[in-house]
Parts: C-alpha cells; structure tokens; sequence
C-alpha cells in the first residue's frame, strides 16, 4: 500500500484551513445522514438520535444557512413494526418496509424540529425524477420554496415505486446529486464512522485522512468496508462514491461521524474534507452516468470512434462498433471501450445487444436505406454519453466535457 495523505502542510495546509472555513460561511448545505447513524443497537430508529441531529441543524439554520437533510431510516424504522428480525435482502420485502417505516421515520423528525418551530417536508424523490427535465425542474424548485418559506426539507429515495434498475441504491449518491441539483455549497456527510482512514480504523496505527485533494490520492487506499450491523445499504465505497460525485459537481464535501455533525458544520479540522475541483459544471444525467450505474455490457470502438467520442464532442455511430459484450437492453447504461479493453466512456445505448452485431461498421445512412428510418439513430447518443477514467481527465484539462 502507498502512503496515504496524512496531516496537511504549508501551502496544501492554508488551502484545507480555507476549505473548511468556507463551511461557516455557507449559504446552502446538504446533510446526509445514514441508518446507522439514527438506530440503536437493536436496529429499531432511535428517537433521541433523531433529537440530536435536528438540534445541530436547527442551530446552524438559526444562524442563517440554508440546510437541506437527505435522511436514510425508511426501512430500518419498518422493520419492528413488520416483526423482522432484521433488514429484508428482497426488494419487495425492502419497500414494504420502507412503506410502513417512512412515515414514522418523518414523525419523528416532525416532532423533533418542532421544538425549534421548523416545519419538517417531506421529500421522496426517484433517479427518475433526477434524470427527466420535467421531473428535475419541478423537484428543484419544490425544494428552492421550501427552503424560501423557510421549512426543513427531508429528502430521501422513494423505495416504494424504486427498482432493482433504477434506483439510486444508496441516499449517499442521492445526496450528492441533490446538492448539485440545488447548487449547494457544500454536502456533510454522516455516518458510523468519523473519517476515512488509510486503513482498517479497527486496527492500531490507522491514520485519519484530513484532505482528499484529488481522486488520485485514494490510490492504495482500501475502502472496502460496509456499514455496520446491516442496517443500511451504503459503506465507505458509496460515501466516498458519493464525495467524488459531489466535488466532480464543484461542491466541497465532509465526510464524518453524526457525533460529529456540530464541528464539522462549523468548519472545524473533523472528518476528511473532498476537495471541490470541478471547473466546468457537468450535468445531473453525467454525474449519474459517471458514478451511480453499473454497466449491463460494453461495446467496443475502433480507434476512430475512440477518438472521436474521448473528443467530447461525438455520438457513437455504429461506423464505430467491432464488437458487443454482455447482454443488455435499449436503454441500459453500457461501456464504450478501446479495443485493448479500457473503458473511455458510459453511456445509455439505443439498441438490444442482439440488434447491434448487423448494425457494425454501417454508416447510419445506409442503415436507413436498407432497414428503414428506425435505424438511423446512434448506438449512443452524445447527451447520453460520459466520459471516463483518463478519457475525462483529458477532456477537462482541454475545456471539460460538452
């Protein structure tokens, strides 16, 4: 294992001194907060958890930052009254609970931010919602008025209508596209564990990581471990799956413990702090694409599609296609690889994975003369399309992606 980042210092210190100060000047923040941060140990929710969180928030939104709180403990807060023993592996099973859970769950925030006369809002939200124009203009600005009308706005995924294929998985990506969604200033987030570490923080000699300055500095770094005792989805993976989304969208993100939550929000040396690094803004729709699908297959490109696509500029033709893997249908996120097998791109493909072997090395004209006007369509369309790993590195040193 390579040596991990470590305490900040000189120049990259005042730049994380800097990072973490503008957390006090805030204007809009996003908090997420995970199961197993708002359970006790037996795995029901825990009403004075749920206390504590609101009292923190409550201040800081007393001292005039807007807060928005992406909360998970749908289906932990379903699982007593279900009679299970513990949380369901079935999805079915899963938004059943969720079903009878969230509605306990926002009881007990409405109580708790009550004390402070804030008047807790529901929120359920789907990748749907996220994706579609109509959906995401009309979630946004449910949730701009709700802050304008000063109310607290309690996000979470909308199990119960959610699937196995579409669905966020996980309210740590979902928290990060809300924060770009509503162009926050930063996102917190908070879970069972205080910080990420360059190694097993069970273990002696593990050391906290302040500052993750770019995604190349988690080389090395095992970030493998899950949430504790099973109760919600998202590990470390997804938290800092999470951050990357989030500073990818420009938006600075903590990453600590819910004991935590009061000195992180007040910019103190807690947690690991992402640093922002966007430089140009990129959409909802490649955020998700980039980091919260998994390809059902690949295509491979010849190396002038690959380089027209790692352009940012271009669809995918099917000119360009030489080979299809896996088995996948229209409308499926898919990689777009070279021939030596690396992915450039994801994106979300316009045929069947049986459709495309007759369509390869075609010109989209001829397409349309022999098999008729459906077919003169891109196996991807550029809107459709993000790019990846070095492919993206280099379009953003060039001018970002389109």
């Amino acid at each position: 294992m390579r040596e991990a980042p470590s305490e900040p210092s000189s120049s990259e210190g005042n730049d994380a001194l800097d990072e973490r100060t503008e957390l006090t000047r805030a204007r809009r923040v996003v908090v997420k907060v995970g199961s197993s941060s708002l359970t006790a140990p037996e795995g029901t929710i825990d009403r004075d958890r749920i206390g504590e969180l609101a009292d923190v928030l409550a201040e800081r939104r007393a001292a005039g930052t807007e807060i928005v709180l992406v909360s998970s403990g749908a289906v932990a807060a379903g699982i007593a009254p279900m009679g299970l023993g513990l949380r369901p592996r079935d999805l079915a099973t899963q938004q059943a609970a969720a079903s009878v859970g969230q509605g306990l769950l926002i009881a007990h925030y409405t109580a708790a931010f009550a004390r402070h006369g804030l008047t807790a809002a529901q929120v359920l939200l789907t990748v749907e919602d996220m994706m579609r124009r109509v959906q995401h203009r009309n979630a946004q600005r449910t949730l701009r008025r709700l802050l304008d009308i000063g109310a607290m706005p309690i996000v979470n995924e909308n199990d119960t209508v959610a699937t196995h294929e579409i669905r966020f998985g996980d309210n740590d990506r979902l928290a990060a596209l809300v924060a770009h969604l509503l162009r926050a200033d930063a996102l917190v987030l908070l879970s069972d564990v205080d910080a990420l570490y360059d190694g097993n923080p069970a273990r002696p000699g593990a050391r906290r990581i302040p500052r993750i300055a770019d995604p190349a500095d988690l080389d090395g770094i095992d970030i493998g471990s899950a949430g504790r005792r099973g109760v919600g989805t998202g590990g470390m993976v997804t938290k800092v799956a999470s951050a990357r989304i989030a500073t990818e969208a420009g938006v600075p993100t903590v990453l600590t413990s819910a004991a935590n939550a009061r000195p992180a929000l007040a910019g103190e040396n807690v947690g690991t702090l992402f640093a922002a690094r966007a430089r140009r803004r990129p959409s909802t729709r490649q955020l998700w694409l980039a980091h919260a699908t998994a390809a059902r297959g690949s295509v491979v490109l010849d190396p002038g599609a690959v380089r027209a696509v790692a352009g940012g500029r271009a669809s995918l033709l099917p000119a360009g296609v030489v080979k299809v893997e896996g088995d996948f249908s229209a409308g499926d996120p898919v990689d777009l690889r070279d021939e030596e097998g690396t992915a450039i791109a994801r994106g979300l493909v316009n045929y069947d994975a049986n459709e495309i072997p007759d369509l390869m090395g075609r010109s989209t004209r001829w397409l349309a003369r022999e098999l008729g006007p459906g077919y003169e369509r891109e196996i991807v369309h550029r809107d459709d399309l993000v790019l990846l790993g070095a492919a993206r590195e280099q379009a953003r040193r060039g001018g970002g992606q389109r």
